[in-house]
């Protein structure tokens, strides 16, 4: 059953970067849906930011894709100066784009870690450094960072992906503290297993999905769309005591104890027996 929007964006003005795929592109489909215009930010292919522009302009909507490469600094300033003038302004930045890679830690290369901290945190650092001036003109705005799970739990080589991670956390944090004082919000969402394309790609068509949604407690695993509620409603003033944070939205994926078992099994020991009375 579809659900009904509120349309609570209604002349709100969106860039979400890496918008051609997965996460984003769900996240910008989203905001549109709530009637915002939105620019859709692509790095390598600009087809899946196209088909996402022609679905919101076919619906009734404003969307613009535009490229950026997110290695260099100065490609990520001409987005925001690009995205400004399309939209007339700038009332909510979606630093989403970013790329997994895994390695072993002795086998990663300067060239590997480089790119990972350009695309990942360097460049959502300077991006919202170029957005700032024009949310500042109009008396604010919000400012989402998209981090991960891995930023809290372990998962063997990905130390420089991790790292990233855990950068925009404390980035989030820390400059929530500087931009508050000029009207801007400043929070982060680190979702866990969203099921998007790539994943099909690299986990192959015998990868058994049924038995994935088992180990989470929710049942099932996200999608793009779930994170995107998320971020209309850090977007909104709905949230507007909601300052610094990251929000775990994972389907109870870090609740689980490790080395437990199944979590939906009763506990076969027996604690505080000889102590409290249990009987």
């Amino acid at each position: 059953m579809a659900i009904e929007k509120s349309r609570r964006m209604e002349g709100k003005r969106v860039l979400v970067t890496g918008a051609g795929t997965g996460i984003g592109r769900g996240v910008a489909l989203e905001f549109a849906a709530e009637g915002a215009a939105v620019v859709l930010h692509y790095c390598h292919s600009s087809a899946g930011c196209r088909s996402a522009v022609d679905e919101i302009r076919s619906s009734g909507g404003r969307a613009l894709a535009l490229g950026a490469d997110f290695r260099r600094v100065e490609s990520v300033q001409g987005l925001a100066v690009r995205s400004v003038e399309f939209l007339g302004g700038i009332d909510v930045l979606v630093n989403n784009s970013g790329v997994t890679a895994n390695s072993p830690f002795e086998e990663t290369t300067p060239h590997q870690f480089d790119t990972l901290f350009d695309i990942n945190f360097k460049a959502m650092f300077f991006l919202t450094q170029a957005v700032l001036p024009a949310m500042v003109e109009q008396d604010g705005g919000a400012v989402i960072n998209l981090t991960s799970v891995h930023a809290y739990a372990g998962l063997v080589e990905h130390s420089v992906y991790a790292a990233t991670k855990g950068a925009i956390v404390a980035f989030t944090r820390e400059v929530s503290l500087e931009l508050i004082q000029k009207g801007v919000r400043v929070n982060a969402i680190a979702p866990g297993w969203i099921r998007v394309p790539n994943q099909d790609k690299v986990l192959g068509e015998n990868f058994d999905w049924e038995a994935a949604e088992k180990t989470l407690p929710a049942g099932f695993i996200g999608t793009p769309r779930d994170i995107g509620g998320l971020a209309v409603f850090l977007a909104s003033e709905e949230s507007r005591y909601i300052v610094g944070q990251t929000l775990v939205i994972d389907g109870g994926q870090l609740a689980i104890m490790p080395n437990t078992g199944d979590f939906r099994g009763r506990r076969r020991f027996r604690f505080g027996d000889d102590y409290v009375g249990i009987p």
